[in-house]
């Protein structure tokens, strides 16, 4: 086996971690910063704070980014950092808020508009202004991986962008951060990170680095997530679940996701679902279509270390966790047409279907997505 494994960010992980982070600004040699964030984190006071114990170093605030992270806000972000001439980036808040900054930190360095890069027009870039990731979710494990995943609504595409450049420089994973979560925002991240440990483990990609955080991650979310949803303010589930997007993000990082996020896209783009919800909604299934050939016994072997007899138990597990959380298990709410069908099983063309264990067909998509509406 060849493989190869990088992870560039230095990382802090702790309860009450935001507290280094005028010494990480120190660290990079920041002395003009843009906080990039979500109008929430104005609302509950978080960015004050911030801005109150960093008052030289954070010098503007952008907070316009969207739950699905528009291309157009990455421009609208990468003008405010030439505008204000920052030299650094920090990200607070979810998956769609550090992936905006992520883009804006590469693509500011250029007067080309994020369209460009999205639609594969120039070559990614290789240069970044330095980037401080601070997640308040436990899901996406943005802050570790080089991907970013970003919306052009105007097209009704959703996708990853994938390269060296979009590591963040470091990463202040701070659970604390993560206690005042709706149940429902738990939920979801939660699940993100449960798909990406599984993803990593079955991959086409996967090396013994990839599998041992896989193995890590996977077992820390099937066990936590429940209670990360029903005991908020739960120190021990708060700080577990933490622990799993972050190990999860390091299993995927260079694996890349397989068919589940595949599918995620297009549930996001065309039905508006946020991402770990439309993940979730898809895990089960092709855990039991993949383990239909698990002839070396791989996922067998995840199944034990999550605490289950067999893969089919695993996958009966997260359907039930779904319900109990408040997750969708089916489409049938809505009432989908034959067309719409159709138009998901298209829109799940993405080459990660490639990095799934055995070849994923239209016909075999058709089928996931019909399991959904009847």
């Amino acid at each position: 086996m060849d493989w190869h494994y990088i992870q560039p960010v230095d990382i802090h992980f702790g309860n009450g971690m935001l507290a280094c982070l005028p010494e990480q600004i120190q660290k990079i040699g920041g002395r003009r910063g843009i906080l990039v964030t979500s109008s929430s984190f104005i609302e509950n006071g978080l960015v004050k704070r911030l801005l109150d114990e960093n008052p030289k170093t954070i010098c503007t605030v952008y907070s316009g980014v969207s739950p699905n992270t528009d291309i157009t806000e990455c421009d609208d972000c990468s003008a405010m950092i030439r505008k204000e001439q920052c030299d650094f980036v920090i990200a607070l808040g979810g998956g769609s808020v550090i992936d905006c900054a992520k883009a804006a930190a590469a693509f500011c360095l250029d007067t080309l508009p994020t369209s460009a890069y999205f639609q594969g027009k120039v070559s990614l870039p290789i240069r970044k202004l330095p980037l401080i990731a601070i997640p308040t979710t436990a899901g996406t494990g943005s802050e570790v991986t080089r991907v970013t995943v970003l919306m052009d609504h105007a097209q009704g595409i959703k996708a990853p962008l994938k390269a060296p450049v979009f590591y963040p420089t470091i990463a202040i994973v701070d659970p604390e951060l993560t206690y005042t979560l709706p149940k429902y925002i738990t939920a979801c991240t939660g699940m993100d990170a449960l798909c990406h440990a599984i993803e990593a483990y079955w991959n086409t990609n996967h090396h013994p680095i990839s599998d041992a955080f896989a193995f890590h991650a996977a077992n820390l979310a099937v066990r936590y997530l429940e209670q990360a949803c029903f005991e908020p303010e739960s120190a021990i589930a708060r700080e577990k679940m933490a622990e799993a997007s972050l190990t999860a993000g390091m299993a995927f990082t260079l694996t890349g996701t397989t068919s589940v996020h595949a599918c995620s896209y297009p549930l996001g783009a065309m039905l508006d679902m946020p991402h770990g919800e439309a993940c979730g909604l898809t895990i089960d299934r092709f855990m039991k279509i993949n383990a239909q050939s698990d002839t070396d016994g791989r996922l067998k072997r995840l199944a034990r270390a999550m605490g289950y007899s067999d893969v089919e138990a695993v996958a009966d597990a997260i359907t039930e966790l779904k319900f109990r959380i408040g997750l969708k298990n089916d489409l049938t709410h809505l009432n989908l047409t034959d067309g719409q069908i159709e138009q998901l099983v298209q829109g799940s063309q993405h080459p990660n279907l490639k990095n799934n264990p055995v070849p994923i067909t239209e016909d075999t998509l058709r089928s996931v997505y019909r399991s959904m509406v009847v």
